[in-house]
């Protein structure tokens, strides 16, 4: 026995409360979105009309993005909650004028107050719905878009994108990843001043604040005041490699030292292939976009050949004395692939570990489970790693926050191999 077909739904009816569960999936993704801005989106709707997809998404833009970093994830998300073969083939004098409902009227449709049918099944509707040439169409939309729907709400904020390689993203998730990465809190551990500062908990003694309130009361009574040592947050220095090996990340990456550096107050960048660039200013409260330009106009070995020894010891001879003050932490972004010298890069790691309170250094590959360092570059560089860290997937990102955030006061113990040992160690790899 056959189902009995459905009722058609009343178009502007199901363009509402397809627009309504479209706010739920921006919300869900991040993309702050209220009642009154889908209000005004559906009214929109009536003057620009639903057969022109590209009036259709600029008046969704207009009325639903108030940011412009949120551009780039709202039109992919669009993109994918409207996918219709056809907008509609109603014109916008059927649609019917929403502008004489309140906001709280929309609010009590988004709560499924006054519709019948179960909810599930009215956020099943898509653009394809909202105007059907028969009602076979129109039975078959609820079924086929609940999955969707499902995997929208999802979208790449799961845990399946957290996991997954660099390497290995859409641009769609790549443009979540842009999000998702904003999203971490970059702190560093904090390292301990010279300086004091007042504290009334403080164990050393404000002598001059002491006389201060002593010659103003007549020194009755005599109240002590406290000072304790002062802490800051540390520099953070990151140097990253950009050569041919590492071209499936270095977007990402840059993407990453981006968001940093707009975080953190003291950060320096630096970039290499063949030779050292300092890319700081490039990078410094500009969209990645434009940075992402104007460093590939100033890098002239992008995706080249790889001397890691060489860009190590341009760093130590011109830059360190300036850069590596009162503790800072130093980030080494590379896959071990050096062409240069082996016995230059640990001779100028040693140095650089030695001038830096902590070295990290993060390696993309080391993600894999079969992965081992057995390359010239990386086995001159292990004896004077503090912390060997992946970099390949947005966990790894978060582990890496969450360690930062943990450095301590106390310097790591360093048990440095001698020279001639390394230079052994490389004769037999």
């Amino acid at each position: 026995m056959s189902a009995a077909p459905r009722p058609m739904r009343d178009p502007g009816q199901r363009l509402l409360r397809r627009s309504l569960q479209f706010g739920r999936v921006l919300r869900a993704n991040g993309i702050k979105v209220t009642s009154s801005q889908v209000f005004d989106f559906v009214a929109a709707t009536h003057h620009v009309g639903l057969q022109n997809r590209r009036h259709f998404k600029e008046a969704a833009e207009a009325c639903l993005v108030t940011r412009g970093e949120d551009r780039e994830v709202f039109g992919v998300i669009f993109d994918r909650f409207w996918r219709a073969k056809r907008l509609s083939d109603e014109s916008s004098d059927q649609l019917p004028q929403f502008a004489d409902q309140s906001t709280e009227m929309l609010e009590g449709s988004e709560d499924g107050e006054g519709e019948e049918g179960d909810g599930e099944a009215q956020m099943g509707e898509g653009a394809e719905g909202m105007a059907m040439d028969d009602e076979s169409d129109a039975g078959d939309l609820d079924d086929a878009d609940a999955s969707d729907m499902d995997s929208v709400l999802t979208y790449s904020g799961s845990e399946a994108l957290r996991t997954k390689d660099f390497s290995e993203f859409t641009q769609e998730e790549l443009a979540q990843a842009r999000l998702l990465m904003k999203k971490l809190v970059w702190e560093i551990g904090m390292r301990r001043s010279r300086r004091k500062v007042g504290s009334p908990k403080g164990r050393f003694i404000d002598p001059r604040k002491t006389m201060r309130k002593a010659l103003a009361t007549s020194g009755v009574p005599l109240k002590i005041s406290n000072r304790k040592i002062k802490k800051k947050p540390r520099a953070l220095i990151v140097i990253c490699d950009i050569s041919g090996s590492m071209d499936r990340y270095s977007r990402l990456l840059l993407q990453f030292i981006h968001t940093v550096e707009n975080d953190m107050a003291k950060v320096e960048a630096f970039v290499f292939g063949t030779r050292l660039t300092r890319v700081t200013r490039l990078l410094k409260r500009r969209s990645i976009d434009e940075a992402f330009t104007r460093v590939s106009k100033e890098v002239q070995d992008w995706a080249g050949g790889t001397r890691i020894g060489e860009s190590i010891q341009t760093f130590n001879q011109e830059y360190a004395r300036r850069v590596l003050r009162n503790g800072a932490v130093v980030l080494v972004i590379s896959d071990g692939w050096d062409r240069g010298d082996p016995a230059l890069l640990g001779n100028e790691m040693m140095r650089l570990q030695r001038s830096s309170y902590r070295l990290i250094w993060l390696n993309p590959l080391l993600g894999s489970p079969r992965y081992q360092p057995l390359t010239r570059g990386m086995q001159a560089a292990l004896p004077f790693i503090d912390d060997f860290m992946a970099v390949h997937n947005m966990e790894s990102l978060e582990l890496l926050a969450q360690h930062l955030s943990d450095i301590s006061d106390v310097r790591p113990v360093r048990k440095q191999a001698p020279l001639e040992f390394v230079a052994e160690r490389m004769k037999t790899v």
